[in-house]
């Protein structure tokens, strides 16, 4: 008799740049993030913190396993759109945490990007120096 498959659940997040895609089963709690160790991927302590938020905020830490993959940004933002996609992972899965996730903030996508450069300035705000005499 063949073994009955566990279900898979998906959720997508973003911020700035970056787009995280969160596969997420129940298991033991591992975290594979684009083929590497979540520990090893984000090496700052500060990105793994914001990446588990929603885990912790839940105490669903251990129950299930998570593969992400991940590109664009830097590594906080990757950790943001990570953080991202695990809410909306969980929310597939048990659509009753909506309330929790979303007055902690963690379904609303976090849309601050850079402000491009305007010509005749030398960055997006900033002006070139200025001399009176």
């Amino acid at each position: 008799m063949a073994k009955a498959k566990t279900p898979v659940f998906y959720g997508t997040g973003k911020r700035k740049v970056a787009t995280a895609r969160v596969y997420m089963k129940e298991g033991a709690g591992t975290f594979i993030v684009n083929g590497r160790p979540f520990d090893d991927y984000f090496g700052r302590p500060t990105d793994r913190m914001i990446a588990l938020q929603p885990l912790e905020h839940l105490g669903m830490k251990d129950k299930f396993d998570f593969k992400i993959n991940v590109d664009g940004s830097g590594p906080t933002g990757q950790a943001g759109a990570v953080k991202h996609g695990i809410s909306r992972a969980l929310l597939a899965f048990d659509e009753t945490l909506r309330s929790k996730l979303k007055k902690a903030g963690f379904l609303t996508r976090d849309d601050r990007m850079v402000e491009r450069k305007k010509y005749g300035r030398a960055g997006a705000r900033r002006r070139f120096q200025y001399s009176k005499r």
